[in-house]
């Protein structure tokens, strides 16, 4: 069983490293809904809050190696049209270790009463290491695992549009404009990354009893691989308790739970199911998420937002 798990994750990280990860090159977020800057800048400020989101995500529990996401958000608009954010991201995969800083901006419009569209831009770094010394991946007889990668400093650059109101919202966005390839003479490894898009939307339903429901759903495209979807079911009680279920198609199904602690602090967490072959080898995927918000309008009063 050691063998198999070891090849497996041995797989997945040549995958990552060599040939580019197809399957999931930005980090995935099961309550990106909470934190929507994460794949998209022009979300930054749509709040009219200063929010602060702190998330932890592990991957494929049970499994030495296994990715692991740590992303702290601060975004808050700055003017009635501009909207400001930072994003920091630690992503570890086995013996990589990725680095994600980037500044976001948006300019929003507005087209009626209730309606905004949003343009934003994204810039940034990414440092990327890669140390095939630790743990099973120390093997002097494997070409692939003898040269390690230190403090790859690579640029970033996306953009992104949002349409939205208080009830609903679409949005498309890439994280990265770049396509990047970093070649190693003496082990001949490539590490390509590939653009990818993402498109969001979502409906906020009231259904009555203090009651509100809101489906949404994001679809995941990256270059040379097919478009991946995921669809959510949230209902929001009271405007405090937030319960649902989500479907990675042909990925993950899972359960999302949430608690405004405060007028001001919510917490969330999430768990997905692994609904491949793989779900043999690990115990799923766990998502802890921490978000505080201060309203910015002068005499404004905090109402907590399902999006």
């Amino acid at each position: 069983m050691k063998t198999v798990v070891t090849n497996l994750i041995r797989v997945l990280v040549v995958g990552v490293c060599c040939t580019g990860l197809y399957a999931q090159q930005e980090p995935n977020y099961s309550q990106y809904m909470y934190n929507t800057m994460t794949i998209n800048p022009a979300y930054v400020g749509s709040t009219d809050n200063f929010n602060i989101t702190a998330n932890y995500k592990a991957q494929f529990t049970g499994i030495d190696g296994a990715p692991e996401t740590v992303n702290l958000g601060l975004e808050t608009p700055v003017t009635y049209n501009v909207g400001l954010g930072l994003n920091i991201t630690r992503d570890a995969l086995g013996p990589s270790e990725d680095l994600n800083v980037d500044g976001n901006f948006s300019y929003s419009i507005q087209l009626s009463s209730q309606t905004y569209l949003s343009f934003g831009l994204k810039a940034g770094f990414r440092l990327l290491n890669v140390d095939f010394r630790k743990g099973m991946f120390n093997n002097p007889n494997d070409p692939a695992f003898m040269n390690n990668i230190d403090n790859k400093f690579l640029g970033v650059l996306g953009a992104g549009t949002y349409l939205f109101s208080d009830k609903w919202y679409l949005g498309l966005s890439t994280p990265n404009f770049f396509s990047q390839e970093y070649y190693n003479e003496e082990s001949s490894m490539v590490n390509t990354e590939k653009l990818n898009l993402y498109l969001i939307g979502g409906y906020i339903f009231d259904i009555g009893g203090n009651t509100k429901f809101k489906p949404a759903v994001l679809f995941d495209y990256i270059e040379g691989a097919p478009m991946r979807a995921s669809l959510s079911a949230n209902f929001l009680f009271l405007e405090r308790f937030t319960a649902g279920v989500s479907y990675s198609v042909d990925a993950a199904v899972g359960g999302l739970a949430g608690f405004q602690v405060t007028d001001n602090i919510f917490i969330g967490y999430a768990y997905d199911y692994n609904t491949s072959d793989f779900n043999r080898y690990n115990d799923g995927s766990h998502e802890v998420l921490i978000k505080f918000s201060l309203a910015r309008k002068r005499g404004a009063t905090f109402s907590p937002r399902f999006f």
